[in-house]
């Protein structure tokens, strides 16, 4: 949780009207506080002033860092191929798909409109130049560089809000000033800097709340309760791992509640009505508005992409008669009995096709095939790819509509056979059944039943028409309910190296879906082909949300192929391995994704550190040795237990993810550990603080009678100008050796200037990919 100490210099008066206590010579806390309560201009920390003028230098050399040289390099830089392409399709209102929310994406939509930009350029590639091209990138580049600025400013307020002395604050923040990976990721047209700011934010925020716990419900309380809530929302809207934000938050909440509950703390625990309002209103401002602002974003997402475009295939027909233009609005037409249609899989865009060959009678692990003919999957348009769609019943009548849960059989018109599926395995999967075709006196005879599959139309209605495109169905064996399902892995040379199709058991999920690309049996000039024109439908909005949240999370879920510069968590606190993001061999120049190395391991090992004070501290007390102060304890426990907090679940969640993990991942948890160095340089150096305390309780209590006024403050006068010397130099060495690292690895991060073979290999440090060292 935070730290419950207040700002320096700010004094808290209670009980202003209190008499003499335990011997003591003063009204309980006011006269004792004045005395003992150094004043900023008496302590070594600084003063207010100090504070203000250290943020305005950081920050300015933080926008510095960041925006020079943004313009180079002049072309498309990794993943900007997606983000600066996703703006576009805002600018030109057409409907794309991408695992992640829109927050972040609409920043930068709301840049280019802001200059004019009217999204003419896709970003289709790596290397496509922003010149020629007439791209304001350097516009683009600036939205993320300005938040990666304003993340050393939050970083620094953070130690400051918290009650931190100046060289914890400076150095907390002059980590992320002097960090390569933060810099390089603030540079380009990446969601990155849009995620970790509002991350640092979100701490900011409740900082800044719970200093206000003695002052519940007022006006002030409720600002930072609800911009805590606002700062997590854009969190979690910009990428789903915001998510940890809210664990961090959320858990401060739940103990800080909980220390509601008890009968010990100041003024006894609060009554159940009492309580009852403080859940009631972090559930609110924590729980409640953050979801309202989470659906507003996705609200001005759908009302901007209005039109068709890429991202029509990964949403449901209903979903893409919304869409002006929509091509397959536009050439559905109704299936009817006895068309020759062509089936294509939705994922695989393999279409389903047959030929006159047949299964091996032993596959390689020595299981029995039923020999029967090959029903694959096939990529390209074929004409054995043509199925005759025919009635179950004994109803001939032409030109009727095949509808929504029919059972209908498919003819193979090449081969005149029937398609089938029966209790035999498929090729490579034991527990999925063998699709084959019969010849059709078998298929009319003792095996009808085999032969039969309901057309399952998704979201369907009952009665609903059957047609091309605009239906996504599942074909369901009627008798054994598996649902027809092909994947990419090709058959053995017997199988002509195409797609194995069998029968999947579980039938919900959406890998299991089917269209029907064309109708090869209508003429280009056949009344049925005629486009009359329709008017673009409406759906409610959480009809829409559910539907992109669902495949969003799907497709997030399949993101496990390899990748070459992908990277395991426990590889991100020692900074292995980076990632390539850009290259140019004319002047063997490039951008290598890449932390400062000596930043990184500083405050990985501080992390092992402060466990090491935590587990040390148990031991001790639990042996009867109380070796630390009070309020050094509290700090230790809140304060940099907040901390830990916030880096413990930006980081390990990620050990249970079996999705693709890069280096960026870390970013936020690395924020969070610059935090703990800051914090441990005070605990380090906190003699002064530990005395001043001693002498505080002691004179509350009554046991050391308190000094006069000038005596005492001339003696931390004496003092001050010495206490903070010995953090001073702790910090001057921490960002002088950070700095080295930060300015050794600038060419990787800037992208300029190029490196002789000689110094790409001396900046080798780990198992850092990096080019042209040979």
């Amino acid at each position: 949780m935070a730290t419950t100490a207040l700002p320096q210099g700010s004094l808290r008066q209670r009980n202003p009207g209190s008499k003499k206590k335990n011997g003591s010579p003063f009204p309980e806390d006011v006269q004792v506080d004045s005395l003992v309560k150094p004043s900023p201009k008496a302590t070594g920390t600084g003063s207010e002033l100090d504070y203000k003028i250290a943020l305005v230098i950081i920050t300015v050399l933080a926008f510095i860092s960041r925006f020079w040289g943004i313009s180079h390099p002049n072309e498309v830089v990794f993943d900007e191929v997606h983000f600066g392409k996703f703006a576009s399709y805002y600018l030109e209102k057409t409907y794309f798909f991408d695992v992640h929310p829109p927050f972040g994406k609409l920043l930068f939509a709301f840049m280019g409109w802001l200059v004019g930009y009217d999204g003419h350029f896709h970003f289709e590639n790596i290397g496509d130049s922003y010149i020629s091209n007439k791209v304001p990138y350097v516009a683009f580049r600036a939205m993320p560089a300005l938040l990666g600025s304003l993340t050393v400013t939050v970083t620094y307020l953070i130690m400051w809000e918290s009650g931190y002395s100046l060289p914890a604050c400076v150095v907390a923040a002059g980590l992320i000033l002097l960090d390569n990976a933060h810099i390089g990721q603030t540079r380009l047209i990446l969601l990155d800097a849009t995620l970790v700011f509002t991350m640092a934010c979100s701490l900011l925020c409740y900082i800044k709340f719970y200093k206000l716990r003695h002052d519940p419900f007022s006006r002030k309380w409720w600002k930072w309760l609800i911009l805590t809530g606002f700062a997590l929302s854009c969190d979690i809207s910009t990428k789903y791992v915001g998510t940890f934000a809210f664990i961090t938050i959320g858990s401060a909440v739940v103990i800080d509640l909980w220390d509601l509950l008890d009968v010990k703390r100041v003024g006894g625990a609060l009554s159940v009505p009492d309580f009852a309002k403080h859940f009631a209103a972090r559930a609110f401002g924590l729980i409640i508005m953050p979801f309202i602002f989470y659906l507003f974003w996705f609200q001005v997402h759908f009302a901007i992409l209005t039109r068709s475009g890429p991202g029509d295939d990964f949403m449901t027909p209903e979903f893409q008669e919304t869409l002006s233009d929509n091509v397959m609005f536009a050439n559905s037409i109704t299936i009817n009995y006895y068309d020759s249609i062509t089936l294509k899989h939705k994922e695989t865009k393999a279409y389903l096709h047959s030929h006159d060959a047949h299964y091996p009678l032993r596959y390689d692990d020595g299981r029995v095939s039923s020999q029967g003919q090959q029903v694959t999957g096939y990529p390209y348009d074929d004409a054995n790819n043509y199925w005759q769609i025919i009635p179950a019943d004994d109803n001939k009548e032409m030109g009727r509509p095949v509808k929504n849960h029919d059972l209908v059989r498919l003819r193979h018109i090449g081969t005149d056979t029937i398609l089938l599926s029966h209790d035999v395995a498929s090729p490579y999967f034991p527990t999925n059944q063998e699709f084959t075709t019969v010849p059709l006196t078998d298929a009319n005879g003792d095996r009808i039943n085999d032969t039969l599959f309901e057309v399952r139309i998704e979201n369907g209605k009952k009665g609903q028409e059957f047609k091309s495109i605009a239906s996504h169905f599942k074909f369901i064996h009627n008798p054994s309910k598996v649902a027809m399902w092909t994947h990419e892995t090709p058959l053995p040379d017997w199988g002509h190296r195409q797609q194995e199709i069998n029968g999947n058991k579980q039938i919900t999920p959406s890998s299991n879906v089917w269209l029907v690309e064309d109708i090869p049996s209508l003429p280009a000039d056949h009344p049925r082909r005629e486009k009359p024109v329709k008017e673009v439908k409406r759906l409610p909005f959480l009809q829409k949300w559910f539907e992109l949240q669902r495949s969003m999370f799907w497709h997030n879920n399949q993101l496990t192929s390899s990748h070459p510069y992908a990277s395991q968590p426990y590889q991100w606190p020692f900074l292995l391995r980076g990632v390539s993001f850009w290259t140019q061999n004319d002047t063997r120049q490039q951008i290598y994704f890449l932390g400062n190395p000596i930043g990184w391991w500083i405050a990985s090992s501080l992390i092992a550190v402060y466990a090491g004070i935590i587990g040390a501290d148990q031991i001790s007390l639990r042996r009867g040795i109380d070796a630390l102060d009070r309020r050094t304890r509290t700090r230790l426990y809140n304060s940099t237990g907040f901390f830990f907090l916030a880096w413990a679940t930006h980081y390990f969640p990620f050990y249970l993810m079996g999705r693709q993990l890069f280096l960026h991942h870390y970013l936020p948890a690395h924020l969070a550990s610059t935090l703990i160095v800051g914090s441990l340089l005070e605990f380090v150096f906190n003699a002064d603080a530990a005395s001043e305390e001693a002498t505080y309780q002691a004179i509350k209590s009554g046991k050391k009678a308190a000094p006069g006024p000038k005596r005492f403050v001339s003696a931390r006068e004496r003092f001050a100008g010495t206490s903070m010397m010995p953090a001073w130099i702790a910090c001057g060495v921490i960002l002088a050796i950070a700095a080295a690292g930060w300015y050794y690895f600038l060419p990787l991060t800037y992208g300029y200037p190029g490196l002789s073979v000689e110094q790409v290999q001396a900046r080798k440090w780990l198992g850092y990919d990096l080019h042209f060292a040979k």
